[in-house]
């Protein structure tokens, strides 16, 4: 299967992680490394430049932020049996972390990224020491799921132009304002050997089984044995996770935190970063404040 070539002039990673697979993690890093570390993860079809500004904002705040793309995603590597699932994202998660040189760290996670963060967290798979859940909990709507299932696998074949491809992006997102400087979506596409643009993911991952009941019955098991400190951030924007789905949450887990940003979606860092930078960064600067010199 071809993975396609980067587009010309498009950001290459600060960092590339070996993994036990042969294979590589690539991310992006902010701030000093010797400072309280903080990993931002992303959501599925998403990539570590989803957090530059979150990333840049934690560093400025005395953190040392790493954001990765996760395995099959923006730079890093495919994997060569096409597993995809949470525990592999848990021990490439715990890989990386054990080269950095950091058993204790904080995780931003949103969606698919977040659900990494609450299984490494609630069946105490690492040493978390705060926990930030954007826009994800055990129970989420599954029309909103739907949706994004259809936009990540619509034009399989892929896209003639950029103008393509915003327009998906903007009948997904019709919340958003559609850019007129296309070039920031080069940095999310490959180019195959026929020229048609293509996602950064790897196409396998849409094909695993996803049994959502399976999943609800993990993570709420999860949600219920969270120890550490721990923020839920909503986008009141979003049909993935609903307001009742994040009462349901604080519900099972009476200590976390909540914020609801209400002019975001699903995607709430880059919808509103201000706000939710700004909520974020007073979480963690005050549950780690014994971290912070």
């Amino acid at each position: 299967m071809e993975k396609g070539k980067r587009l010309p002039d498009t950001p290459s990673p600060d960092h590339y992680w070996s993994l036990s697979e042969n294979m590589q993690i690539a991310g992006d890093t902010w701030g000093v490394s010797e400072n309280p570390l903080v990993f931002l993860l992303h959501g599925g079809g998403q990539t570590r430049h989803a957090w530059k500004n979150t990333g840049v904002t934690l560093a400025e705040n005395g953190f040392y932020a790493v954001a990765l793309d996760a395995r099959g995603h923006g730079d890093s590597d495919w994997s060569p049996t096409g597993t995809y699932n949470q525990d592999v994202m848990v021990n490439d998660l715990a890989d990386v972390s054990n080269q950095i040189g950091k058993d204790i760290f904080a995780i931003v996670g949103a969606s698919m990224g977040g659900g990494t963060g609450l299984v490494a967290t609630g069946e105490e798979k690492l040493s978390i020491e705060s926990l930030v859940l954007v826009d994800i909990a055990p129970q989420i709507e599954p029309d909103g799921v739907k949706r994004i299932g259809e936009f990540m696998r619509a034009k399989p074949e892929g896209f003639k132009s950029l103008e393509e491809v915003a327009e998906l992006i903007s009948n997904y997102q019709p919340h958003r304002t559609k850019p007129k400087d296309l070039s920031g979506l080069a940095k999310n596409l490959r180019v195959s050997s026929n020229g048609m643009f293509k996602w950064h993911w790897d196409p396998r991952f849409m094909d695993m089984r996803r049994d959502l009941d399976e999943r609800v019955n993990r993570l709420t098991s999860c949600a219920k044995n969270l120890h550490v400190p721990t923020l839920l951030v909503r986008g009141g924007l979003s049909d993935v996770l609903s307001e009742r789905g994040a009462q349901d949450f604080l519900k099972i887990c009476p200590h976390a935190e909540y914020v609801n940003v209400s002019d975001a979606a699903h995607m709430v860092a880059g919808d509103r970063n201000d706000i939710f930078a700004k909520s974020v960064i007073e979480f963690l600067k005050r549950v780690s404040a014994r971290n912070m010199k």
